[in-house]
């Protein structure tokens, strides 16, 4: 103890402490080195469990058929209250592309005894938000605040969902911005080679164009196609309200139905029970190789793609475990260690299936220097075609698959209303109530042999549509042997 005093006394505390935490360093090194990397070891178990407690969500039904769901959380002062119909752009003709997105847009711009102005301050002076956003398949309203707020917040809503102005100037000024946001998207190659590659695959239906239209659809768009659209998606049979936060789920129902008592339940107009059409399948029927002629590009954008399946395909889960291994999990997918870490061929390259009411679009996607377009195509036809023969997914790819999803699924659950918006969208869908709870327990009990069939039966390189971005004069000859080669104009 002598001898230690004096060497704490020659060395000094600090140098002390250092010789000791040097020591401690070096065994812990030592005891690293031995230790399997964190990335190389097999992902933790997969958990299991409800995601909802039984007693915080209360699943009712109005006398005028709206289905209300109420997740009680009252953690923090906030609520969130959302309106979503059964019905969004898939159900309007091509000829009107666009229509819903523009309908959702002026929902924003005025209701009730507020025009577009008043409606944006009194939301604001709440330090409340307000947004209303189309899609395939639904149209959602949504506004949130403090809960003290409720009264004022529902009002909203209810105004916003039942009485939307459709004012002309405001009709006018919004799709001014929707044309111009279009005619922005022709600067943007990813969104032009994604516009050819839907008009090849779904030519005359729907998907085949995007959500925002095409400029010819949407200058022919006004008020009374606007309204029509409402009176035939915003009715209650066609619609679910939803509040999650510091709710008392009693209260709120009294306020639904005072808010809510005198909503037609009839649908009306030409938009009354309008679906997404199916598309046509397969598609292609056969290969087809379309080049959007760029001749100023650099960098060629590439999209591979043929038919997929719909949101309610049981066989939904197993093509999304395959997925994540193929192209959908970033870079642990094998396309990323192909075309980026072992060839250099591009910074980015992902897969996936557009699961929407009807089956929407399987597509890869990349960009490569027009010089090793061909080398690329190749590339993502042969990794394509290994999945079904070759080298189907590995025990070990599974493993790391299902964990990836799990870990995924976890992530887009982090708050009541991210866990309400899910359960919305189940209903959206048709699916059953508990597929959130028994998600983690079905992605568990999906097999190498599963994932083999489904790629069998899903994936099909022989016949993909290839479409391609960039300079036809340079990439045509390149891809001639692979089949007859279409040129157009973005």
């Amino acid at each position: 103890m002598a001898e230690f005093r004096r060497c704490a006394h020659r060395t000094g505390p600090l140098s002390l402490c250092g010789m000791v935490l040097g020591l401690f360093l070096v065994q812990g090194c030592a005891s690293w080195s031995q230790r399997t990397p964190a990335w190389e070891q097999p992902p933790p178990p997969l958990k299991e469990g409800p995601v909802v407690p039984a007693d915080a969500l209360t699943r009712t039904r109005l006398a005028n058929g709206l289905v209300v769901l109420i997740l009680e959380d009252h953690r923090l002062p906030m609520v969130n209250l959302a309106l979503t119909v059964r019905s969004g752009a898939g159900s309007v003709d091509p000829s009107q592309a666009g229509l819903a997105e523009l309908t959702a847009e002026l929902m924003n711009r005025g209701a009730g005894d507020r025009d577009a102005l008043a409606l944006a301050e009194a939301v604001d002076a709440r330090g409340a938000s307000l947004s209303v956003s189309a899609g395939w398949d639904s149209i959602s309203a949504q506004v949130s605040g403090l809960s003290r707020d409720m009264d004022f917040l529902l009002g909203v809503l209810a105004d916003v969902v039942l009485v939307p102005r459709f004012d002309p100037g405001e009709v006018e000024k919004a799709r001014s911005e929707q044309l111009a946001g279009l005619e922005a998207a022709n600067d943007n190659p990813g969104e032009l080679v994604r516009r050819e590659a839907m008009a090849a695959l779904y030519s005359g239906h729907r998907y085949g164009v995007s959500l925002s239209g095409l400029p010819e659809s949407v200058k022919v768009l006004d008020a009374k196609n606007i309204r029509a659209l409402h009176a035939g998606f915003f009715v209650p049979a066609n619609a679910i309200l939803s509040v999650s936060g510091d709710v008392d789920p009693k209260r709120v129902l009294a306020q639904l139905s005072g808010n809510f008592k005198d909503w037609d339940s009839a649908a009306q107009g030409p938009f009354a029970g309008a679906t997404t059409p199916p598309p046509p399948t397969p598609t292609p029927a056969r290969r087809r190789i379309v080049i959007a002629d760029k001749p100023d590009l650099n960098q060629a954008r590439i999209i591979l793609g043929h038919e997929g399946i719909a949101r309610d395909d049981p066989r939904r889960l197993t093509a999304s475990v395959l997925n994540a291994t193929f192209g959908g999990s970033g870079f642990s997918s094998r396309l990323m260690k192909k075309l980026r870490s072992e060839a250099g061929l591009t910074y980015g390259v992902r897969s996936g299936f557009a699961m929407r009411a009807q089956p929407g679009p399987f597509t890869i996607s990349t960009f490569t220097r027009v010089a090793e377009t061909r080398r690329a195509v190749d590339m993502l036809l042969e990794e394509l075609a290994a999945l079904q023969t070759t080298q189907p997914q590995s025990a070990d790819e599974l493993a790391k698959a299902k964990s990836y999803m799990v870990g995924q699924f976890g992530l887009g659950l982090e708050t009541s209303q991210a866990v309400l918006s899910s359960l919305v969208n189940l209903e959206v869908y048709g699916l059953p109530a508990d597929s959130l709870d028994t998600y983690r327990t079905r992605i568990s009990a999906i097999t190498a042999k599963q994932t083999r069939q489904v790629a069998d039966e899903l994936l099909h390189p022989s016949r993909a549509a290839i479409v391609l971005l960039g300079p036809a004069e340079v990439l045509a000859p390149e891809f001639e042997d692979l089949g007859s080669v279409e040129i157009v104009t973005p």
